[in-house]
């Protein structure tokens, strides 16, 4: 209401032209309606929604509102308007309970467990059989390995890291590392770097840097780490040591699977990997932990159950750091799995992102340990 409303007749209805031509003021009528004197259509006996019928004149008042921060309401003529309480709202409409969503997994389980146990069985026949169908076996690894991720390099980013260098410096890597130890490790992977600048050289230099950086770090990344694992095995008890890891490995993301998909609430790197809990970091420890301590006192030599501690601890932190890093990897490049070589897994890198940074760190356990 403006000031001139105060002081209107208390039943200021419609006025016709007065002497003067300009009609007074009231609550339902100011200034802007003064040229406005045709009748409202009458109604009578039914009161007009939102207003009080006139005892004195036995008309409705007029359509509009009495007041200006009324809002007028549409209603049919005739019609007895309800009550405001009794108008339906969009709370009062039931609603269908929400149907409960089943957690899923993301992967097909049952072919993930079937190549896991095959994957599985082919690491034990050729660990304890013959050590050197086992170093093979890694050096395959590698291999396939580095096709992988050269490959998505140059599919998404456009990245010509050279395979030929890449794949025989990392074989000789592997085996360098199994019959040199760490020094014949580091010599490969010098060579190959080496191998790596060369091989480039006969391609035109746009992008040889990038295409070196990238390279290089594939060299480090997959074949170099993966020389740990054939260091492992050159012990007197080395197959035990190198199944000891592997268990741990997979105790470590078995329990971060179990806890996280079952009470994982709080993210872990949401940018990096939605799909990880503190929860389910928390049950890769716990896991590994146990492990360790069984492993350690019962399978190594000369181990104590505190030392598996300390060795399932490690193990659990480098296991997700790998795996994280991994996925920082496949998040630049915008794919979800490495290959499709392993059903249920994704392809050999999406199997090796725990393995590889677990390797170093539990060789230089061992060596502190039991020597």
């Amino acid at each position: 209401m403006n000031d001139s409303s105060w002081g209107a007749p208390p039943h200021a209805g419609y006025w016709g032209p007065s002497d003067g031509g300009a009609a007074p003021a009231g609550p339902a009528y100011d200034a802007h309606h003064a040229q406005q004197t045709r009748p409202m259509p009458i109604v009578p006996d039914v009161p007009a929604h939102g207003g009080n019928q006139d005892d004195d004149q036995g008309a409705a008042r007029p359509g509009g509102p009495l007041f200006r921060d009324e809002t007028p309401q549409a209603q049919p003529y005739g019609a007895v308007p309800q009550k405001p309480d009794s108008m339906p709202t969009p709370d009062d409409t039931p609603q269908p309970a929400p149907v409960p969503q089943k957690k899923n997994a993301g992967r097909d389980l049952g072919a993930a467990i079937g190549v896991g146990v095959g994957l599985g069985a082919v690491v034990i026949a050729s660990l304890f059989v013959v050590k050197a169908v086992f170093v093979g076996v890694i050096a395959v690894a590698v291999v396939v390995g580095l096709w992988e991720l050269t490959s998505r390099l140059q599919e998404r980013k456009g990245i010509k890291a050279p395979l030929v260098p890449l794949a025989l410096g990392g074989a000789a890597m592997v085996v360098s590392g199994y019959v040199r130890g760490a020094e014949g490790a580091w010599v490969a992977m010098a060579l190959t770097a080496l191998a790596v600048l060369v091989w480039r050289m006969t391609e035109p230099p746009e992008g040889y840097l990038k295409d070196v950086t990238a390279a290089v770090f594939a060299a480090f990344y997959v074949p170099f780490l993966a020389t740990f694992v054939a260091m492992m095995l050159t012990a007197d008890d080395g197959a035990r040591r190198v199944m000891t890891f592997l268990l741990l490995t997979v105790v470590s993301d078995t329990g971060a699977y179990a806890i996280g998909w079952r009470f994982g609430k709080h993210k872990l790197a949401p940018r990096i990997s939605p799909g990880k809990t503190r929860e389910g970091l928390f049950g890769a420890i716990t896991f590994a932990m146990v492990a360790g301590a069984l492993l350690m006192e019962f399978v190594i030599d000369d181990g104590t159950w505190w030392q598996g501690l300390l060795l399932g601890l490690a193990v659990a932190a480098s296991a997700t750091l790998g795996d994280l890093g991994e996925s920082m990897i496949k998040r630049d490049l915008g794919i979800k799995d490495m290959g499709t070589l392993l059903p249920g897994h994704g392809g050999i890198m999406d199997r090796l992102d725990s393995l590889l940074p677990t390797a170093p760190v539990v060789w230089l356990l061992f060596v502190a340990f039991v020597g």
